[in-house]
C-alpha cells in the first residue's frame, strides 16, 4: 500500500509480551511508526520458542514494521530519552505491570497533562480498580477468570482456546479504541487517555453464556464440536472417517438438509425435531438419525449433496490443512535470521493489493540511530 492511513504517526510502545504487541503491529501495518521499547534482555515474548529461524513465532509477527530500542528506564538518561520520544509522540502504549509506569514517571494522566495532543493506552490484565487490579494476568489465567474455559472442550473437562484469545482480543479493543481517540483528536485537537483489560474483553465476549446462567439460571454446557444452542450444527463422521461441521440456521435450512442431503424427507416432520429449541433437547436422537445416514457416505458424496442442498458445511482441518488452503492469504517480511511467510492481515484495501510489510527488529536493533535523533 503506497499511501497508508496512518503515515505521520508516532508511537511510543513500552509493551511486552502478546496484547500490545498485536495492537501496535496493527497500527505499524497502517503506515505509523512504531517505536519499541525493550530492556537490555528484550521482550520476553522473543524467547518463547525457536521455530521461525530460531526466533519465537508469536515475536515476529507481532512486531513486524517496528523499530527497537533498549533503554533502562531506572537510569535518569535513558528515562530523559524516552521522555523526549513521548513528547513527540502522538500515541504512547504500555502494557507493563500495574503501576509500574507511574512509578518510573510515565504514568498516563501525568503524560497528558504535559502533551495535551498526546493519546496513552494502557494496558492491563483485571482494570485499573477493583480487587483484582493488582493481579498478574495471562491469557489462560484470563480464560479460566471468565468463564471462557468452562464452556470450551469437551463434556468431560474445560479447555483452554488454543490460541492466546485473552491477549489477541484485548490488543484489538486497544487497537480500535487508539483509532476512536484519533478520530476524536481531529475534531477537538486533545488528546485522550484509554484504559484497556484482557479480562473486560473475555468478558465482553462472554455476554451471551453470561445472558444464560442470569436469565435461564443455566449457562451452556460444554458440547466439543457442537453448538450449545443451535442443532444440528456441529461435526459428524463419514464412512471414510473423515469429520464435516454443518450448520442449520432456520427451518428451511433444515428441511433442505432433510430432502435433499440426507435423502430423508421424513426426518424434517419427525415431531422430536420440529424446532431448534426440540432439537437442542433431542440431540442425542438428532445426531443418532443424522449419523445413521452420513456414515454410510464419503465425505466427497456427502459434500457434494450439502452443496446441492445449499447448507453450509466445513472440513474439521488439522493445521496441516491450513497451511496449504487455497484461502490462506500470506504475506512475506524479512527478520533477523530469514524471511517469513505469515498469514496477511485481516483487513485488506480494496483495489490496492500492494500489501508489504516492514522486517522484525533484531534486540536493539534501531539503539543507535534512535538514541542520535531524540538524544
Amino acid at each position: 500500500m503506497t499511501n497508508r492511513p496512518l503515515e505521520g504517526l508516532l508511537v511510543i510502545a513500552l509493551e511486552q509480551a502478546v496484547a500490545a504487541p498485536y495492537c501496535t503491529a496493527r497500527l505499524a501495518d497502517a503506515g505509523a511508526r512504531v517505536i519499541k521499547i525493550e530492556r537490555d534482555e528484550g521482550d520476553f515474548a522473543r524467547n518463547y520458542d525457536s521455530v521461525v529461524h530460531g526466533e519465537s513465532a508469536y515475536f515476529v509477527w507481532l512486531n513486524r514494521g517496528k523499530e527497537s530500542i533498549t533503554l533502562d528506564i531506572k537510569q535518569p538518561a535513558d528515562a530523559a530519552l524516552l521522555a523526549n520520544m513521548i513528547s513527540k509522540a502522538d500515541v504512547f502504549v504500555q502494557n507493563l505491570a500495574p503501576g509500574a509506569a507511574a512509578r518510573a514517571g510515565f504514568g498516563s494522566d501525568a503524560l497528558r497533562a504535559r502533551h495535551k495532543r498526546l493519546i496513552t493506552c494502557d494496558i492491563s490484565g483485571y482494570g485499573e480498580t477493583g480487587p483484582g487490579a493488582d493481579l498478574k494476568a495471562y491469557d489462560l489465567l484470563v480464560q479460566c477468570e471468565s468463564g471462557l474455559a468452562s464452556i470450551t472442550g469437551a463434556p468431560e473437562a474445560p479447555g483452554r482456546v488454543g490460541v492466546s484469545l485473552a491477549d489477541l482480543a484485548c490488543g484489538q479493543n486497544a487497537h480500535a479504541a487508539i483509532l476512536q481517540a484519533l478520530y476524536a483528536r481531529e475534531k477537538n485537537g486533545l488528546g485522550a487517555g484509554v484504559a484497556v483489560s484482557l479480562f473486560d474483553g473475555m468478558a465482553d465476549w462472554m455476554t451471551v453464556p453470561l445472558l444464560h446462567q442470569d436469565y435461564a439460571g443455566k449457562p451452556p454446557k460444554r458440547v466439543g464440536l457442537n453448538h450449545p444452542s443451535i442443532a444440528p450444527y456441529g461435526a459428524y463422521a463419514t464412512g471414510d472417517g473423515k469429520l464435516t461441521v454443518i450448520s442449520i440456521q432456520n427451518e428451511r435450512e433444515w428441511r433442505s438438509l432433510c430432502a435433499t442431503a440426507l435423502q430423508h424427507p421424513a426426518l424434517a416432520e419427525d415431531a422430536r425435531f420440529a424446532s431448534n429449541n426440540l432439537r437442542v433437547t433431542n440431540r442425542p436422537a438428532l445426531d443418532a438419525e443424522i449419523s445413521a445416514v452420513v456414515s454410510k457416505l464419503t465425505r466427497d458424496v456427502f459434500v457434494e449433496r450439502l452443496r446441492a442442498a445449499n447448507v453450509a458445511y466445513g472440513a474439521v482441518n488439522e493445521v496441516a490443512d491450513l497451511s496449504t488452503h487455497p484461502q490462506l492469504r500470506r504475506v512475506t517480511f524479512d527478520t533477523p535470521t530469514g524471511p517469513v511467510a505469515l498469514p496477511a492481515p485481516a483487513m485488506r484495501w480494496r483495489g490496492d493489493d500492494d500489501l508489504s510489510l516492514g522486517p522484525t527488529p533484531a534486540l536493539g536493533e534501531h539503539s543507535e540511530k534512535l538514541r542520535a535523533e531524540f538524544g
